[in-house]
């Protein structure tokens, strides 16, 4: 199976491509030019994995959440790619693909959402795959939900930022944190490919991202006050 996987929720654009067995990955700090970047180093990628567009079984994009930006530009590629080569699409949040990729069973997903917030979930991977014990929401970081149990990683740009009142809200019950953690284009396509192999991926038109927040702009005064959603 043939399967081409990205993720631009954060400041980096992270390209995955499986050639049957082999993985191909191209991962860069793009700062806010995913736009321009991203479709030039998708073609590199298929260049290096000796493919065409026309050869791949269907494409994964990080849906969110995440920048707002971000996530919309990795719903557009998947549609206009998807639709161009009528290839189907899986999306997978974000904070799904940091839990993947922490090699960790028990994890506390959290994202820098700015403006004082975090996007959070929890999940416990299980014989079946990972399971959320907590679904993605939206929290001042003080105010994150409880949870139960120990022996939890904290993982994620969430943990970067505002670890000393994370750590604080689950006291105990954390016993390692991977901060600088990104939902890689490698994790997204992991989590995946269970869906392609079931053939259970949905047409192109159904690649929309996940927000979790409502507001896609920010107030003048926001701006002027350097604060970023």
């Amino acid at each position: 199976m043939n399967l081409l996987a990205f993720d631009t929720s954060t400041e980096y654009l992270s390209l995955a491509i499986m050639r049957d067995h082999t993985l191909f990955n191209y991962d860069v700090l793009a700062g806010q030019a995913h736009s321009q970047i991203i479709l030039p180093q998708i073609q590199q990628l298929l260049n290096q994995a000796s493919l065409q567009l026309q050869d791949l079984d269907g494409l994964a994009f990080g849906a969110g959440p995440g920048s707002f930006t971000g996530v919309r530009i990795a719903a557009g590629v998947a549609q206009g790619l998807g639709f161009g080569a009528n290839l189907p699409v899986v999306g997978v949040c974000t904070l799904m693909a940091l839990a993947e990729a922490s090699a960790a069973t028990k994890v506390i997903a959290c994202l820098d959402a700015r403006m004082g917030e975090v996007y959070h979930a929890v999940y416990v991977k299980e014989a079946t795959g990972w399971q959320a014990v907590i679904a993605p929401g939206l929290y001042k970081p003080d105010a994150v939900p409880a949870l139960d149990g120990d022996d939890w990683v904290g993982v994620g740009s969430g943990w970067q930022t505002y670890g000393e009142v994370l750590a604080e809200a689950y006291r105990g019950q954390v016993t390692s944190t991977q901060p600088a953690l990104l939902p890689m284009s490698s994790a997204v396509l992991a989590l995946a490919h269970p869906t392609f192999v079931a053939s259970e991926a949905k047409s192109a038109e159904y690649a929309m991202p996940i927000y979790i927040r409502n507001r896609v702009a920010l107030k003048t005064a926001e701006r002027e006050q350097g604060l970023r959603l």
